[in-house]
């Protein structure tokens, strides 16, 4: 039994060392080496692609605040808001109508008006004696005509860029722009961050990197910023010349002079009408237009001044939103991150390898 069980150790032992020294030189045989030297090559381009959305991930986060954006866009928020109860087509073209009734009431009082106070053989006297009379009216008649101008001129670009602000003000809240490009940002860093920590979550990341990246190119189609955005860029380009200081303190000057002429027309001249015999009636009669202008002026003054009010609280806002990239640009702030996202993540997958000849 003895010499069996030695023998049977002398059998064994030698063996067993043998399947060590197998096993050996087949973790250091040519295919383990193949396999190990593609794991490692496959971990090379991996690290590339990784640091790659690193920085992806960084550039999103650092946009909103390069461009100042969570400063500004809320500002652009607010003027949209603001403007939105004038920028209808019912109220541009009741702006539009006050105008006109202006218009129409100054041209019947120097013409109609002043003919009828001061009829004269002589027109060149006449025109003088009115003047006289009524100077207050004849100051602010000889300022409408670049008031009217600049109104009218003003009213026209603002109605004509109606449909592009309609086109802005249906695109997300500006303020949520900022976060459009730091939140995706700070996903690309958290799913890197938990790859870092966890290897064998990789695939899993990567995936998720992909989703976000097609979700960044889809955006701008979603929300139709390919031709919205473009509108946009013609609204601002419009409401330079309007939005600034000056112009509007130059508006306001306008409604000053408004007011002082409307209240020659109440006070001077159409008292003057009724000194001459003229009725109420005849008033309406004769000189509509006048009229017309008496009698809506409250309501003019009150729908106008409103407006005037916004475009004077929102220069700061405007020139916030003025200052940020052109609109035009942001879908692609969204499409080509998005792109570079999934592409990335991608080209960090595995690499397929190629079959050994048999």
């Amino acid at each position: 039994m003895t010499d069996l069980h030695g023998a049977t150790e002398s059998t064994l032992g030698p063996h067993s060392d043998r399947s060590d020294e197998w096993a050996a030189r087949a973790d250091r045989s040519p295919a383990s080496a193949v396999i190990a030297g593609s794991r490692a090559r496959d971990r090379g381009p991996r690290v590339r692609w990784v640091a790659v959305l690193a920085v992806l991930g960084a550039a999103l986060i650092i946009m909103p605040f390069a461009f100042n954006m969570f400063s500004r866009a809320p500002k652009g928020a607010a003027m949209l808001k603001e403007f939105r109860p004038f920028m209808t087509t019912s109220r541009l073209n009741g702006f539009q109508e006050d105008i006109r009734q202006i218009n129409a009431g100054v041209q019947e009082a120097d013409n109609g008006v002043a003919k009828f106070l001061t009829a004269s053989s002589d027109p060149g006297a006449a025109r003088a004696r009115f003047e006289a009379t009524y100077p207050t009216f004849a100051q602010f008649s000889g300022q409408w005509g670049t008031i009217n101008t600049h109104m009218t001129d003003l009213l026209d670009k603002v109605q004509g860029n109606l449909p592009n602000y309609q086109a802005v003000a249906a695109l997300p809240s500006f303020t949520l722009f900022p976060l459009f490009f730091a939140i995706p940002g700070a996903l690309v860093l958290l799913l890197l961050g938990a790859f870092l920590l966890r290897a064998t979550w990789w695939g899993a990341c990567r995936w998720i990197l992909v989703v976000l990246g097609v979700g960044l190119i889809l955006a701008p189609v979603v929300f139709q910023m390919f031709q919205r955005a473009p509108k946009g860029g013609r609204m601002i380009s419009a409401f330079r010349a309007i939005e600034t200081t000056h112009n509007v303190e130059q508006i306001q000057g306008y409604f000053g002079s408004m007011a002082v002429g409307q209240g020659a027309i109440r006070l001077e001249l159409v008292p003057a009408l009724d000194q001459a015999g003229l009725s109420t009636t005849q008033i309406q009669t004769m000189f509509p237009a006048v009229y017309t202008l008496d009698v809506r002026w409250v309501h003019i003054l009150n729908d106008m001044t409103p407006m005037i009010g916004a475009m004077s609280d929102n220069v700061a806002n405007y020139q916030a939103i003025a200052a940020l990239p052109p609109f035009p640009l942001f879908p692609y702030f969204f499409v080509l991150p998005g792109i570079f996202v999934a592409g990335a993540a991608i080209a960090a997958g595995p690499r397929r390898r190629r079959r050994s000849p048999v």
